[in-house]
């Protein structure tokens, strides 16, 4: 028999579409198109986008609904920049179907996503983030009656080598230099720089130091303990399911008690649009309990949220014995305060807060990779939360489902699955071991009576030789 040879095949030149090859799609993200398919998500993008596209001239755009699940794709596969997404776009089948692009389509570029971004305003971004809280009231994941808040650091697209003085404009190395020389030293070394530097206070004041790149960007500490520029991110979270109710992005230099009123008055904004909704009337609750850690605990905060007839569980700070001067109204909103966190339900909403408030910032900034900002200003950055916000929300309505929450927790399932049996066996092989043993001490015992007429049988029978 003749050995076969390679032969050089010449390819046709026109394939059909119908031929070419297609992966099997993406489960999760086939599950989360049909609930955006069912609840008409693409009209919806549409009609509030409308106003920011031209009607008849121009160049072919970016599709509202497209745009949106590709900021959506930016925390379901953990990437942190547009360039990263517009990748990501074109190398997987599983994610070109979620996005509804065709195997002739091209992906769309990482300007094109930015440059959406910047002509859609952030209250579209907003709309887009309740209606996905509206689908969780709707599949009865949500109510709104407690909510709970905390606040965390994002480090900003900035240097802290590129800040310049308010007042002069000088970089920070130019004005040590300019230190020193009025100090007597003439031609001041590097080293003499860092002693000079070392010896100075408050030398990294938001009021005398500015971003030369970003002006929303502050010195901060961050929660590793370095100083860089960075925002603030302030989450408002349902204590019942855990979802983020409201999102804000404000400055790193300001304090938790004077972000607090901005972020509720978002979530309470947020709340009263969908027990508008009438098919909602019955499933959402105004909000009624506050939770926080002692960073929001003041007199004014807890004055102003017994104002709006909210009742307070936020931690009180040691402070030591307090003189209150005539202050009747603050002093009886501390201790009623003090007497509900002390209570076995304010403890109880404690170890939830730690637990649900503190989720979503592992979700969104560590997998989710926005813990380090590629974008400037707080409008640009509060859009990637917003849409990265409304795509954990709808990953808890997913996980309600399917059990999983992103399309990353579907892999090692399997292996998971067989980490637990293993678990499970080595915890109750001693015990199935115990059990193996009395049954067989059971079987091999002889009766006291039996063993008394086999031993009179034995001294019948022996000749005593």
């Amino acid at each position: 028999m003749a050995m076969g040879r390679r032969k050089h095949q010449q390819e046709s030149i026109w394939v059909s579409t119908a031929e070419l090859p297609q992966g099997p799609g993406h489960p999760f993200y086939e599950r989360l198109n049909r609930i955006l398919d069912e609840a008409g998500f693409d009209a919806f993008a549409e009609k509030c986008c409308e106003r920011f596209y031209a009607r008849k001239v121009g160049r072919p755009s970016l599709q509202p609904g497209r745009y949106f699940r590709l900021l959506m794709l930016g925390y379901l596969e953990g990437l942190d920049s547009e360039r990263g997404i517009a990748w990501r776009a074109a190398d997987s089948l599983g994610v070109r179907g979620f996005l509804g692009l065709g195997l002739e389509e091209r992906a769309p570029d990482h300007s094109t996503i930015s440059r959406t971004r910047r002509l859609i305003d952030k209250e579209t971004h907003e709309e887009v983030f309740c209606w996905a809280l509206e689908r969780l009231a709707g599949a009865g994941l949500l109510r709104g009656k407690t909510l709970m808040i905390d606040a965390t650091t994002l480090e900003a697209n900035a240097a802290m080598r590129n800040i310049v003085r308010r007042e002069t404009g000088e970089r920070y190395e130019e004005y040590l230099t300019r230190l020193a020389k009025e100090s007597g030293i003439r031609t001041p070394t590097r080293a003499a720089l860092a002693r000079l530097d070392r010896r100075r206070k408050k030398k990294g004041s938001n009021k005398e130091w500015r971003s030369r790149t970003d002006a929303a960007a502050k010195i901060a500490k961050m929660k590793d303990g370095r100083t860089h520029l960075a925002h603030k991110a302030e989450h408002v979270v349902d204590a019942d399911s855990g979802a983020v109710v409201a999102v804000t992005i404000q400055g790193a230099d300001l304090g938790d008690t004077s972000t607090i009123k901005e972020s509720l008055g978002e979530a309470t904004g947020n709340i009263k649009k969908l027990k508008a909704k009438r098919s909602l009337r019955d499933v959402i609750e105004g909000p009624k309990e506050i939770v926080a850690d002692k960073g929001y605990h003041s007199d004014a905060v807890l004055l102003g949220l017994g104002e709006a007839n909210l009742r307070a569980y936020i931690s009180e700070p040691d402070r030591g014995r307090r003189r209150w001067r005539g202050n009747k109204s603050a002093q009886r909103a501390v201790y009623a305060n003090r007497r509900r966190v002390r209570g076995e339900r304010g403890a109880r909403l404690q170890r939830r807060r730690g637990e649900y408030a503190e989720r979503p910032f592992a979700h969104l900034y560590r997998t989710g990779r926005m813990r380090r900002t590629h974008l400037r200003g707080h409008p640009n950055i509060a859009k990637r939360v917003l849409i990265h916000a409304a795509a954990f929300n709808l990953g808890r309505l997913l996980r309600a489902l399917l059990g999983v929450g992103t399309p990353r927790s579907l892999q090692g399932r399997r292996g998971t699955l067989l980490r637990s049996l293993l678990t499970l066996y080595r915890a109750l092989r001693p015990l199935l071991i115990a059990g193996e043993r009395q049954t067989h001490a059971r079987a091999t015992s002889v009766p006291a009576q039996d063993l008394h007429q086999a031993l009179a049988t034995d001294r019948r029978s022996t000749t005593g030789c």
